[in-house]
């Protein structure tokens, strides 16, 4: 995610949903939250998905990371979805659970909320489905971040993983993300 929460906000709007998603949306507001949903159903088996997501560098967008290079983007040993920078790192999310087939739960703040009181959980639930996986992507966010958390994140945040669920899907069905 860029450093300066601006340039992100505006790049997250200027994104979209992403291809592919079936239905995006926040669902939920209030002064202390929100929670955003996206849905898609991805033609591949459940082992491909999983597989898929355990590996974000190859599928997730070099334009919402920091060192713009998704390539830099891995799930370690540790359970940490973690960014190598030139000169540090970046802890994006750690794996709260996972249970190797359908339910991987992370927990922290992507992009700008890094900078505020706020995190969450984001949960991908995977389901089979009549025309292949049925995926399901939600994100809790909670805490403080000045100018209100909803107002200022809630559609941003559902437009970037709107898109990422997009990339998921395609990375999926065709090897390629874009």
């Amino acid at each position: 995610m860029k450093p300066i929460a601006a340039a992100m906000l505006a790049a997250a709007v200027l994104a979209g949903a992403g291809a592919g998603v079936a239905r995006a949306e926040v669902t939920d507001t209030s002064p202390a939250g929100f929670e955003v949903v996206e849905k898609a159903t991805i033609s591949a088996p459940q082992h491909k998905i999983w597989d898929a997501l355990l590996r974000p560098g190859r599928w997730w967008s070099s334009q919402h990371t920091f060192s713009g290079d998704a390539r830099n983007l891995a799930i370690d040993g540790a359970g940490c979805l973690c960014e190598t920078l030139p000169h540090g790192a970046v802890r994006h999310m750690t794996i709260t659970y996972a249970d190797g087939k359908s339910r991987l739960v992370l927990f922290g703040g992507l992009g700008p909320l890094q900078s505020t009181g706020a995190s969450g959980h984001m949960a991908f639930v995977l389901a089979p489905g009549a025309a292949g996986t049925d995926v399901t992507l939600s994100y809790d966010v909670g805490g403080y971040a000045k100018g209100g958390l909803a107002q200022t994140y809630a559609q941003p945040v559902d437009k970037v993983l709107g898109e990422q669920l997009g990339r998921l899907k395609k990375y999926v069905e065709t090897g390629k993300p874009e």
